[in-house]
């Protein structure tokens, strides 16, 4: 069997269970030796294991001749798009993004700020695994440099890419929810420079995340879509720990996911470029083909995961990518999920079209979604997987990614999480009855499976 420390999403595990200090000083030699005495930009989300493991990942970098610049504390796009700007080798996050507060997690991006590919994950593996690590002679270290005050260059990006001058002349009232993650010290900021009246929750940086769950699922953002109608704001945003997903709320206090926000933007975007090719991965719903085939757009599909994703984007030229869970990715600015951008064109759309959040969403088609998990052990996914497939062999069906299913005008997309030990069941329909229906049956379906592979 095929030894992997990656997932979907980089390497992530329980703070001193799965991810040790020692074992992050040793994937620091493993990538510091990939890298081979390059320059690389570090930074880490606000956790509390973070800074430790920040630490001990500069300690084994430096060991292998590698020069890091440490950023500190920043979102997972910033140090993306900062690895590109200052023109460094790679870079590496500490962060778990959205998982619970006891996780943790290592990203690695090549020199064009996205994640690495799955080709040179292996090569780090195979340095971990067979310890060919790269030490230097004392006079040969790496050092060490403070990049301090470099937020600003990562948000006025953001600002080239919109109307900032029609974003200013609507003074939206915006309800901003980083959730306790590092979206506290960008987003706020940067919607005031657009002449937005900023409110913000939950927006003190703590890696205990007190207020509510890093993850921004819909039943977690009750008290944004209060305080939203509460104030009677334009719009809300939240964030997760990372702060590179955004689920909007609109000024009725009504929260969408990810699906219902990426094809307003994708609508936006092909209305401006028509016959733009659109990636987005399987868990999309089928508003993303519905908005292509209306406005002239092509779809590419790809498995979950924002590395894919992006690596996709770059292979087809593709201007713009999103994914259900509120990953927006713009490639003139940077193809990856961005937090802070996807909220700067939201509102840039708002002011260019004269509508509401609320507006904008009603003109979309509508589909319901229901989105639903299990726990199922790591050990255990590749035997429900396989059992799934053959369960299912007699639908009709796409097995890009896990099972997606399609039954009675709606679908079930059931595929193993690459980040957590679960399975994720997504039901889509015309109907919320059966939505609810169709992931009654696909939750059933894995609970079964699940029993009669242990």
């Amino acid at each position: 069997m095929e030894r992997r420390l990656f997932g979907t999403n980089g390497i992530r595990g329980v703070v001193n269970q799965d991810l040790t200090s020692e074992f992050v000083v040793k994937m620091g030699l493993a990538i510091g030796t990939f890298f081979n005495g390059g320059q690389l930009l570090i930074g880490c989300d606000g956790r509390t294991s973070s800074q430790l493991f920040k630490e001990a990942m500069i300690s084994g970098l430096v060991s292998t001749g590698c020069s890091v610049h440490d950023v500190g504390c920043a979102p997972t796009p910033a140090i993306q798009f900062l690895t590109k700007h200052f023109e460094l080798d790679g870079s590496v996050t500490i962060t778990a993004s959205h998982n619970p507060p006891e996780y943790n997690g290592i990203k690695v991006n090549s020199s064009d700020g996205i994640e690495i590919p799955r080709e040179d994950e292996v090569k780090i593996e195979q340095n971990y695994f067979n310890e060919t690590f790269r030490q230097v002679p004392w006079n040969l270290l790496g050092k060490v440099y403070e990049r301090k005050h470099v937020l600003n260059i990562y948000l006025d990006a953001i600002k080239r890419h919109v109307d900032v001058g029609a974003i200013k002349k609507e003074h939206y009232r915006v309800v901003v929810d980083p959730g306790n993650g590092v979206g506290t010290i960008t987003t706020p900021y940067l919607l005031r420079e657009l002449g937005c009246e900023v409110i913000t929750i939950n927006s003190n940086l703590d890696g205990r995340f007190p207020s509510r769950l890093p993850e921004p699922a819909l039943e977690n953002l009750k008290d944004l879509a209060s305080t939203v109608k509460a104030v009677k704001a334009d719009m809300g945003v939240a964030h997760d720990g990372d702060a590179d997903r955004s689920i909007f709320c609109d000024e009725t206090g009504t929260l969408h996911w990810g699906d219902k926000s990426g094809a307003i933007i994708q609508r936006y975007i092909l209305k401006t470029h028509p016959g733009a090719t659109i990636v987005t991965p399987v868990s999309s719903s089928k508003l993303v083909e519905d908005i292509a085939e209306r406005y002239g757009g092509k779809i590419v599909w790809t498995k979950v995961g924002s590395i894919i994703v992006s690596r996709k984007m770059l292979e087809v030229g593709s201007i713009f990518s999103y994914e259900e869970n509120g990953g927006i990715f713009y490639a003139p600015h940077l193809p990856v999920r961005d937090g802070g951008i996807s909220a700067a064109l939201m509102l840039e759309i708002m002011a260019k079209t004269g509508k509401t959040l609320s507006q904008l969403v009603n003109e979309l088609p509508k589909y319901y979604a229901v989105k639903a998990k299990i726990k199922c052990s790591n050990d255990l996914k590749p035997k429900v997987l396989d059992r799934l497939l053959e369960e299912t062999s007699k639908y009709e069906r796409l097995t890009l990614d896990g099972v997606k299913l399609f039954i009675d005008n709606g679908s079930i997309l059931i595929r193993p999480s690459g980040t957590e030990p679960i399975f994720r069941v997504f039901s889509e329909a015309k109907t919320e009855a059966k939505a609810k229906s169709l992931s009654e049956f696909g939750m059933k379906l894995v609970r079964d499976l699940i029993k009669k592979s242990q």
